[in-house]
């Protein structure tokens, strides 16, 4: 008797799970001819099942405390990815009027064989808008290459390294990931980013809030690597701040820069002398509006970052409402007020529960709440389009990620 096409991919998927189990594990097991009954993978290692069969719905659910079922998910594919080690059971029900079928799957979660470093492993990108601290953070040498450059982003903010890097003026970027999916606990912070946001000493508004100094929040985006092939061309989601549904907040905006010309004459600010040329790199945006990153006295090298051949920089994502006031009324103190949650750049790095973030928070290009049980990259861009005066236009610096579920290593002398 023939066996079915089906039947030999199963058997060959059983093969496969029992090898794993036995010690050739897998880096990420991805299944799509069939469901196994059991699998072992690495924590912090994503799973995705897949069921062949069509149904016209799917309940995946897991047995809770009091020993009852418990809906982990009603989508046609389960991701699981465990922060623990140890042994896990679901049950997947296929809904059909004619032929309702029941499976139960058994992920037994090891310990990793090398311990995760809680810090960035890899960059993958590194797209600056125009900003004074860009070909500086990190240092453009001539020749660079945008190899070169990725390469130096990933050496300072790479490991236990803590070298800021700039993403330049709204919309400029950066991607990394660590060397492991970062779970989803519920109820808990997941990751903290660092950047450089300070409250000030002193302000001329004896009725400010406390939390203005410089703050240059930076939107975080996330995405879990489906197609398991290791590059971030999954689907994005953001994760939604303390700002994001504000009607103040624009999404899907976008800004176009333009590569300047370095020897036109310099446009100097009427009446403040460190602003010398107020129309140095012209952008237009979605809104009609058109302006200028403008140059200052502090920072003489190109703004627009040389490795780059475009002509035209373009970007887009949410935009933040401006933050800065003016509090001298003369152009000579400006407060950055930090926004309350939700954004990197923007608080104090010791402020820990302003400076993390909670994958809970992500949601769809239409603001829908998304569920993702872990995910693989991150996306930090500049969220706000500003100038102020002699500081400079706004632009978001971090110097390191770490994933709070990881603990860091001890050092010993």
């Amino acid at each position: 008797m023939k066996k079915s096409l089906n039947s030999i991919c199963r058997t060959a998927l059983g093969l496969l799970t029992a090898l794993s189990a036995a010690g050739c594990r897998p880096d990420v097991p991805m299944v799509s001819l069939g469901i196994d009954h059991t699998y072992a993978v690495a924590r912090m290692k994503a799973l995705v099942l897949h069921p062949e069969f069509p149904g016209n719905g799917y309940i995946w659910t897991t047995r809770n405390s009091a020993g009852n079922d418990s809906v982990v998910s009603t989508e046609r594919d389960l991701v699981f990815c465990s922060a623990r080690a140890g042994n896990f059971r679901f049950k997947l029900q296929i809904e059909d009027p004619r032929n309702p079928y029941t499976h139960e799957v058994n992920i037994t979660v090891w310990e990793e064989e090398v311990a995760y470093s809680p810090y960035i492993s890899k960059v993958y990108e590194y797209c600056p808008a125009p900003g004074q601290f860009v070909n500086l953070m990190p240092v453009f040498e001539p020749g660079d290459t945008y190899a070169d450059m990725l390469k130096k982003t990933e050496e300072s903010i790479s490991g236990t390294n803590d070298v800021m890097i700039s993403l330049g003026a709204y919309g400029g970027y950066v991607t990394f990931g660590f060397d492991h999916s970062v779970v989803n606990v519920p109820g808990q912070y997941d990751f903290k980013i660092y950047g450089n946001a300070f409250y000030a000493s002193e302000n001329p508004n004896p009725d400010n809030p406390g939390s203005g100094g410089s703050s240059e929040p930076g939107i975080v985006m996330v995405s879990f690597d489906r197609n398991q092939n290791g590059l971030p061309d999954d689907t994005w989601y953001e994760l939604a701040g303390s700002e994001y549904r504000k009607p103040s907040t624009r999404h899907h905006y976008r800004i176009a820069y333009e590569r300047p010309d370095e020897q036109k004459p310099a446009v100097p600010h009427p009446t403040l002398p460190a602003v010398t040329d107020t129309a140095y790199i012209r952008f237009t945006d979605s809104e009609g509006r058109t302006g200028y990153v403008q140059r200052n006295a502090y920072h003489r090298q190109s703004y627009y970052p040389q490795w780059v051949g475009e002509s035209v920089l373009n970007f887009e994502g949410s935009r933040l409402a401006d933050n800065a006031v003016d509090e001298s009324g003369n152009g000579s103190y400006y407060v950055l007020y930090a926004y309350d949650w939700g954004y990197v750049d923007n608080h104090p790095n010791e402020v820990a529960d302003k400076s993390s973030f909670n994958i809970e928070w992500a949601v769809d290009e239409n603001g829908n709440p998304v569920h993702l049980p872990c995910i693989d990259f991150v996306r930090v861009y500049t969220g706000v389009s500003q100038s102020c005066g002699w500081l400079g236009e706004t632009s978001t610096e971090l110097s390191k990620a770490e994933d709070l579920h990881v603990e860091a290593p001890v050092l010993y002398q």
